[in-house]
């Protein structure tokens, strides 16, 4: 997409010129006179004695850009800002820190959440109002966010006191959204009793005719997919395996899978897989390939390390650096507008696949992936395959190999033509966490496969990362961007490289990583430890901030799965597999006492706790997981 950056080139920059984030520079010629997050922002604000506009997004968030350029572009409203507040603009993956802690203040007043955010806080960092996207005017029954920032302002003159009273009260209540029940309740014991109960949940709360959970927008949820497979290993139950099968199948044959090129996209807008939010996160693909790898161990269904070899290809051609790590994200909008990149009219296509493959051929590709005259998606197509492979063939009367020969040729061909498109943008900057969830996944990968390759990418972007995103101390950094690390590490961070690194040492080769994960492993339990402690009856966990970072309105523990394992979760998951690897039992008890502070959770909301109960499923595997609590 041609960002506000390259229209508004001749503009004077503003300080957000000095940053790496690809997000913050897209706001570099704003006539927002932003500031990046900071000390100097912050004194300002109390030096003016100014209240806070704080924004929040990330370069992939489509709605983003469309605030930039409604609002953030929009001189008087930028003036309006400028005038009377300070503003202050934060890459949600540079700092999900702060983006937490906010968000929650925005669900806390809104009931509901997303990007980008907006906040309007005390010049100590209180918040007091909130929301997420607000046209530049007043329509589709949203307020105007010129309206919203004139208000706000006549407020912060006139009624400060009750600003500020709110602000306390609002304060306080994000602390406390933090706090997680401690131990395990009345009928909750870590054991098999436990997950039999989750098994239930997870199947109430299936879709059983388009698969996945819930309905629109319909998210992957890759850990309760893996959970439910393991249910039916565990339990015997058909059930579990059924849906499981059922919500890989529809992934992979509906729209938020790139038939082309390969690699998942964010989500589904509706309930059937179809029409995706187009940007392409590391993270999501990262978490899919173990369901599918999973899958395929329990079906031997041949498609799923299709699907595991094409999105790694992915990775590995569009979204990999050249010292090895893996970049964050690739954009949803190109020219201005969402899926552009992806979507073909069904005159493009037959034009290609005619001139290339013949007439015969168009047509079968046409038929199988959905493409028709009218369109499946605001008159364009979006490629899907609603129809399985053998009844394709079957319709078509082709040979169910020759029509595989034959699609693939015809993909082939659309994705050449593709690659002369103009791209959407990629965020090339590495993040830690994201890139351990990707080595587990090309390591695992490499291992179930027999690919060597992927084992070569994991291991080239641990080496990558443990070289070169840590400080003269040892101590392990969040992110870099053209080879300039930012902010230290955070608790995903930690944990999912944690879980790479013991991923690689797995094999016989795996000495190095070893040695690393154990160093690593000293850091998680020095660093963002809970010191009052007391297990079993007050068991810790881990905070989601070193207990040196910077200070903000609440200290959380992550418990609860978003889009990514929680914290606590991915660190029960990789201090089990540490112990497996040096039989310390100080690893392992680590893992359980994580496990102990999350089981009301795990049992009374199963689909936040995925990776839990998967660390809890390992666990009871191991020699060491008895029945008892």
């Amino acid at each position: 997409m041609a960002s506000s950056q390259d229209s508004h080139a001749d503009r004077p920059v503003n300080r957000l010129a000095e940053e790496t984030s690809p997000y913050l520079l897209q706001h570099v010629h704003n006539p927002v006179d932003w500031f990046p997050w900071g000390p100097e922002a912050l004194e300002q604000a109390r030096e003016l004695d100014r209240p806070i506009f704080l924004s929040v997004g990330y370069s992939a968030c489509h709605w983003c850009h469309v605030m930039e350029r409604e609002s953030f572009e929009n001189e008087k409203i930028a003036e309006l800002l400028n005038r009377s507040f300070l503003a202050i603009k934060v890459d949600r993956e540079e700092r999900p820190d702060i983006d937490q802690v906010y968000m929650n203040a925005v669900q806390l007043l809104t009931r509901r959440g997303g990007w980008p955010m907006s906040v309007f806080m005390t010049p100590d960092g209180r918040p007091f109002f909130g929301g997420t996207y607000w046209p530049p005017t007043a329509s589709m029954g949203m307020p105007g966010f010129s309206d919203i920032v004139t208000h706000v302002a006549e407020a912060w003159n006139t009624r400060r006191d009750e600003l500020e009273q709110a602000a306390d009260e609002l304060a306080d209540a994000v602390k406390r959204v933090g706090e997680v029940p401690r131990g395990p309740g009345p009928g909750e014991p870590l054991n098999t009793g436990l997950l039999d109960h989750v098994r239930k949940q997870l199947l109430a709360a299936g879709d059983t005719r388009h698969g996945g959970f819930g309905n629109a927008p319909k998210f992957p949820h890759p850990m309760d997919v893996r959970l439910l497979l393991r249910c039916h290993r565990r339990f015997g139950d058909d059930a579990c395996l059924d849906q499981a099968r059922l919500t890989l199948d529809r992934m992979a044959g509906g729209g938020i899978y790139d038939q082309l090129g390969g690699g998942f996209h964010r989500y589904s807008t509706d309930a059937v897989w179809l029409a995706p939010h187009f940007e392409k996160m590391l993270y999501d693909n990262a978490l899919l390939v173990p369901a599918y790898l999973e899958g395929f161990a329990a079906t031997g269904c041949q498609r799923y390390p299709e699907i595991v070899r094409e999105t790694l290809d992915w990775v590995l051609r569009e979204m990999t650096s050249p010292e090895g790590s893996f970049y964050a994200t690739q954009d949803a909008d190109s020219e201005g507008e969402e899926g552009k990149f992806f979507v073909w009219s069904e005159q493009e296509v037959k034009a290609i696949l005619v001139e290339s493959r013949g007439e015969s051929d168009a047509e079968a590709f046409c038929y199988c992936y959905d493409v028709t005259a009218d369109g499946n998606w605001e008159n364009t197509n979006i490629l899907n395959r609603p129809k399985p492979h053998d009844q394709a063939a079957a319709a078509l009367g082709i040979d169910e190999g020759e029509l595989a020969t034959t699609l693939a040729a015809c993909r082939e061909k659309l994705l050449e033509v593709r690659s002369g498109r103009v791209a959407p943008d990629r965020d090339d900057k590495v993040l830690v966490a994201w890139n351990g969830m990707m080595i587990t996944a090309m390591a695992s990968a490499a291992r179930t496969l027999e690919e060597p390759r992927y084992r070569q990418a994991a291991e080239a972007a641990a080496r990558d990362i443990w070289q070169n995103i840590r400080d003269d101390d040892g101590r392990l950094g969040h992110s870099t961007k053209d080879d300039q690390p930012r902010f230290p590490a955070f608790l995903d961070d930690v944990t999912c490289l944690l879980d790479g690194l013991c991923e690689l040492a797995r094999d016989e080769q795996g000495d190095e990583f070893r040695k690393s994960a154990v160093e690593l492993a000293e850091q998680l339990l020095t660093r963002f430890g809970d010191p009052e402690a007391q297990p079993p009856d007050l068991p810790g966990g881990f905070y989601f901030t070193a207990d040196d970072s910077e200070a903000l309105i609440a200290r959380y523990k992550h418990t609860s799965d978003n889009a990514t394992p929680s914290g606590n979760g991915m660190a029960a998951t990789a201090l089990l597999k540490l112990f497996e690897l040096t039989a310390e039992d100080r690893w392992r008890d680590a893992a359980v006492d994580c496990l102990v502070l999350m089981s009301s959770q795990m049992a009374q909301q199963p689909l936040a706790s995925g990776q839990a109960l998967l660390a809890l499923d390992d666990w009871l595997d191991s020699s060491s997981g008895s029945s008892s609590d």
